[in-house]
């Protein structure tokens, strides 16, 4: 998965566990960036009577840095507040909720948004409520109306949601964690079956959902509203976190106590990272620190376990991956540095030589006309890795990659192997049926329903 459960330690706190961060350029407002980061990962929609909500005591925030040092210079912090108003009932709702602020919903949740500019911190809204998660027919009976009524606007133009969404990130977990066994190609696979269409392990599940859409003269350096995709103030990176005070104290009565420094529990900035690049041993640790500590991990990115794999995993199919020795300098440039300008022609993301895990969008490359959901692998310029936009194929823009179709990028001597060039787990550029998305903020689509809950029924 995108980084649903990617670590031993977060995979025990999901309520802390960022699953997918997503940054473009807003196609329904061009002028303005929508920042998306999800949490709470693999969320049963009849997850009842306890249903799913954000975490009162984790601190949320979504980092921006816009002057190339992998260091934060803005931050957007959310911190929620969950009431109950009615403690003598065990259910989430007493009767249908129709509105927002109905009292028939018992669990109510509600959150501030702190921005924090070089250490300035200003509450730009408090209060703004949540929508319920999506139940069913009688109990939330016009559910996009509540989740409209979620959207709350900031201020200086900008708009914030907070609640249960639809999980918008597909992948074929079944197979791709079965030794890499990829449906498509388990044909050719070290133990072959008969190839087939890969199968959404994600399908008909939720998550929880934090997005912002705020103007890009508030993430720029000087303020200005880039225009030149050659120029490097036009180009922000971003990455979103979960922290944790230091300190937990159980009480007798079931509550706890926490006290002491906010601490890092879970980030995440490009899919896939922690998930397949950073082995066991550091996936903890990498958790724990900043982007800008990410040097001590370049070697995984230069020598991947999985581009080894490949080979063994798919006998005779990789022979130039299996003979390639080199560090992959690609992938060190496209998931830890940015491209720099003069590799792919009119494109350039490139931060810095500082390697750290971010996402990196060139602000001045508007939103295509006709998407393509491989992004740049794809000849849209506006896609992966160029930021993340909710429908990117990652997964298999991304074994590609490590498959060496981006190795002569930086190596022309290389001739990527035929494979390369179509390895997947579904079948772009089609997105797998029954994965729900908008044309609007907040993009994701509505959440799944408990009443009609039935989680990955196929592809």
């Amino acid at each position: 998965m995108s980084s649903h459960r990617e670590a031993p330690e977060i995979a025990k706190d999901p309520v802390a566990d960022n699953t997918d961060f997503y940054a473009f350029v807003s196609p329904d407002q061009p002028d303005k960036v929508t920042l998306i980061a999800n949490f709470v990962p693999l969320e049963e929609p009849a997850g009842g009577p306890n249903f799913y909500e954000f975490g009162d005591d984790v601190l949320y925030e979504i980092n921006i840095d816009n002057d190339g040092d992998a260091v934060e210079d803005i931050t957007y912090q959310f911190r929620f507040h969950t009431e109950t108003r009615n403690p003598e009932s065990f259910l989430y709702n007493t009767g249908p909720i129709t509105t927002i602020d109905s009292p028939n919903w018992n669990r109510p949740q509600f959150y501030s948004v702190t921005q924090v500019v070089k250490g300035q911190a200003t509450v730009l809204a408090s209060g703004l409520a949540c929508p319920p998660c999506n139940i069913g027919p009688r109990s939330t009976p016009n559910y996009s109306h509540l989740a409209g009524a979620a959207v709350h606007t900031l201020p200086g133009g900008g708009r914030v949601f907070a609640g249960q969404r639809a999980e918008g990130f597909y992948v074929d977990l079944g197979s791709i964690f079965d030794l890499a066994d990829l449906r498509p190609f388990q044909n050719l696979h070290l133990i072959p079956t008969p190839a087939q269409p890969g199968v959404n392990g994600t399908q008909g599940y939720n998550v929880h959902s934090i997005a912002i859409q705020v103007p890009k003269t508030h993430l720029t350096k000087d303020g200005s509203n880039p225009t030149d995709p050659s120029n490097p103030r036009s180009v922000i990176g971003a990455y979103a976190s979960a922290s944790r005070r230091k300190a937990t104290v159980l009480q007798s009565n079931g509550q706890d106590v926490e006290t002491g420094p906010w601490m890092q529990v879970s980030r995440l900035g490009e899919p896939l990272i922690n998930e397949v690049i950073i082995p066991l041993g550091d996936k903890d640790r990498w958790n724990a620190l900043d982007p800008v500590m990410d040097n001590q991990f370049v070697k995984y990115y230069a020598h991947p376990e999985l581009a080894r794999l490949l080979p063994v995993l798919y006998p005779g199919v990789f022979p130039h991956l299996a003979a390639y020795k080199k560090p992959r300098v690609d992938l060190e440039a496209i998931l830890l540095t940015g491209i720099p300008s003069g590799i792919i022609p009119g494109f350039q993301n490139f931060t810095g030589k500082t390697p750290a895990d971010l996402v990196r969008l060139n602000l001045a490359i508007p939103p295509a006309a006709k998407p393509n959901i491989l992004g740049i692998i794809g000849g849209d310029l506006a896609g992966f890795p160029n930021g993340r936009r909710v429908f990117d194929d990652i997964v298999t823009v991304e074994l590609r990659a490590i498959a060496g179709v981006t190795i002569p990028l930086v190596d022309p001597s290389f001739t990527p192997d035929a494979a390369a060039s179509v390895i997947t787990d579904f079948n772009p550029p089609h997105i797998p049926a029954g994965v729900r998305y908008e044309q609007h903020f907040p993009f994701l689509g509505l959440p799944f329903g408990g009443y009609e809950s039935r989680p990955h029924p196929g592809a």
